[in-house]
């Protein structure tokens, strides 16, 4: 996904996040499939991928290991298989989030 940035006098593109994110840095990794996750992390690196646009991110490696699956077909089953982990911490990340600092039971 990509959102506008918050408006002011800085630069005016877009952020991306998620899968869309997650695409961008796949662009450029030289990376076949199908791929392992300690493939993709030695092509990728741990890098951080960003998961809403506030920011917020998520090393690759604990999103690959939370997804439970060990093994990738293709690029798109990887993003798919992604997306979820990324809308979950996006989730995580907003009202309920904020309520449960101020209501921590």
């Amino acid at each position: 996904m990509a959102a506008p940035p918050p408006q002011d006098d800085q630069e005016t593109s877009a952020i991306t996040f998620g899968i869309a994110a997650m695409d961008e840095h796949l662009e450029t990794a030289d990376l076949d499939f199908p791929a392992s996750n300690q493939e993709i992390l030695g092509a990728m690196g741990n890098r951080n991928v960003p998961y809403d646009p506030k920011g917020n991110t998520i090393t690759l490696e604990t999103a690959l290991e939370t997804t439970g699956q060990r093994k990738f077909g293709s690029r798109r089953e990887l993003l798919n298989t992604l997306h979820p982990v990324f809308e979950a911490k996006r989730k995580e990340s907003g009202f309920g989030s904020w309520l449960k600092t101020i209501f921590p039971f």
